[in-house]
């Protein structure tokens, strides 16, 4: 916290606290659209202001004096950032899950963590779908052809897939993501089964893998589904069967994911997301079975916009004293 002077009434100072917020990358929106610098107490807003993620070095730099911070993914804060910033009182994260921060040494340091769930569930439900029909009618492959000029007659054996009527999508971890996914694929006229989340009906992981068609994860990454899908879970799949990832990377075993794909354990695979994000699995990069693409599932103008809005909001709650609306600890009276 900083104190600027200004002149009031009768030409006195008065020494006004000023708030710093450290935005992490450039955003959706400008965050003094949402922040309002000006109102009482200010805030003063210092951005990394481009699209690559801010080094970690420099991320320790910046938010070291910060009262607050709004953190992507690719920002770890853990006790080393903590510890540098003592001033430090909300991490309002740009995303849904949280596997960046460390809540524990947040809400031990009563630093309040918040989140922006609910508005990118449709655009997540959107490029799950998307990914599970370029999967299934081997849109990747047959692309490629046209484009490279391979494309010489048309055959009525040429390029066949998975029809999506019938089929049965399992779903992992039936939260909203999940629930609007299986609203998309009844849509198509699949049948759907799932097994985590709250919801009744919920079948055994193994269950599931060894019925289903469609395999399409949207749990939280934690200790306990890090590797959730392995090599004895793939092996448990038909071979005929996709599996899709739009949560986090490391839910699949990669290595265990190129092995199976290599060995025809499974038919295909569709992911948004990877194990060591941005690097991609070598084994994965030139195969036609496989739809790769570059952690989009948010990404629509509406939705991050949104996101944007609701982290840059709520961190400015906190920082004027007020409750988040989305909190994901609990710290504030």
């Amino acid at each position: 916290m900083t104190e600027l002077y200004v002149r009031g009434a009768g030409c006195a100072l008065a020494c006004v606290s000023v708030l710093r917020l450290f935005v992490a990358r450039r955003l959706a929106v400008d965050p003094a659209a949402f922040v309002h610098p000006d109102a009482a107490p200010p805030i003063e807003i210092i951005q990394w202001n481009d699209e690559r993620p801010i080094p970690r070095d420099e991320l320790l730099r910046r938010v070291a004096p910060a009262d607050g911070i709004v953190a992507t993914l690719s920002d770890r804060i853990d006790p080393e950032l903590l510890a540098i910033a003592p001033r430090l009182r909300v991490v309002a994260n740009h995303a849904v899950g949280y596997d960046n921060v460390e809540i524990a040494a947040c809400t031990a340091r009563r630093v309040q963590v918040c989140n922006t769930p609910d508005v990118l569930t449709d655009a997540t439900a959107d490029l799950t779908f998307a990914l599970i029909l370029a999967v299934a009618r081997r849109l990747h492959e047959a692309e490629r052809i046209v484009r490279e000029g391979r494309w010489h007659y048309w055959a009525p054996t040429m390029l066949l897939g998975l029809e999506l009527r019938g089929a049965l999508l399992g779903i992992v971890g039936y939260g909203r993501i999940g629930k609007a996914v299986a609203a998309r694929a009844r849509g198509f006229g699949m049948e759907v089964v799932w097994c985590g989340g709250h919801a009744s009906g919920a079948i055994p992981l193994d269950d599931l893998l060894s019925r289903a068609d469609v395999v399409s994860i949207h749990c939280p990454l934690t200790p306990e589904t890090r590797h959730l899908i392995g090599a004895a879970q793939l092996t448990g799949m038909k071979r005929s069967a996709i599996l899709v990832n739009t949560a986090r990377g490391p839910i699949v075993d990669e290595v265990a994911l190129v092995a199976a794909l290599e060995a025809g354990t499974i038919a295909g695979a569709g992911l948004d997301v990877f194990e060591d994000e941005p690097r991609v699995h070598p084994g994965l990069v030139g195969r036609d079975d496989v739809v790769l693409v570059p952690h989009i599932g948010s990404a629509t103008s509406v939705t991050r916009a949104r996101m944007a809005e609701l982290a840059l909001t709520d961190a400015a709650r906190v920082l004027r004293g007020e409750r988040p609306r989305n909190p994901v600890n609990e710290v504030l009276p």
